[in-house]
């Protein structure tokens, strides 16, 4: 499973025109899954991207987790993740898991941000979406639960 994990000032996204959810201050995280992943890769980076220390305290130090912050958070599907671009000019996707073992996993890292007492919006999964990302830092993050990077 990888994420890519963004501090924000704001981040929304839109499908079809309109407004499905939006955040202030927060994480926006941009989550892929592989189709060798399951819950314990859910696990694992559901409780690394809520414990990030990320965001700055009284001087200045990133030494606060969204939660400590008070940020909120939201979560794009993203498979292009796992987009493989070494031969040729098209991406492949071979890496990616398919789209109802994702949604389970994407869905169910969802609720384990849920459960660690975040506020969670999330994009609409599997649909073309348009991403807003007031990045603020700016700081991104990869993470990967198999630790490929």
């Amino acid at each position: 499973m990888r994420a890519v994990v963004q501090r924000v000032t704001r981040g929304a996204v839109t499908v079809n025109g309109e407004r499905v959810a939006a955040i202030g201050p927060g994480l926006v995280v941009l989550l892929g899954v592989g189709r060798d992943d399951g819950v314990d890769d859910a696990r694992y980076l559901a409780q690394k991207v809520a414990r990030l220390r990320i965001f700055e305290d009284s001087q200045g130090k990133m030494n606060r987790s969204v939660l400590e912050a008070g940020g909120e958070m939201l979560v794009v599907s993203q498979f292009t993740l796992y987009g493989d671009c070494r031969q040729g000019r098209r991406p492949g996707f071979d890496r990616a898991a398919r789209p109802e073992q994702a949604r389970e996993l994407y869905e169910f890292f969802v609720s384990l941000l849920r459960n660690e007492g975040l506020v969670v919006f999330t994009g609409v999964f599997g649909a073309s979406m348009q991403v807003e990302i007031i990045n603020d830092g700016p700081v991104t993050l990869l993470l990967d639960s198999k630790k490929e990077f």
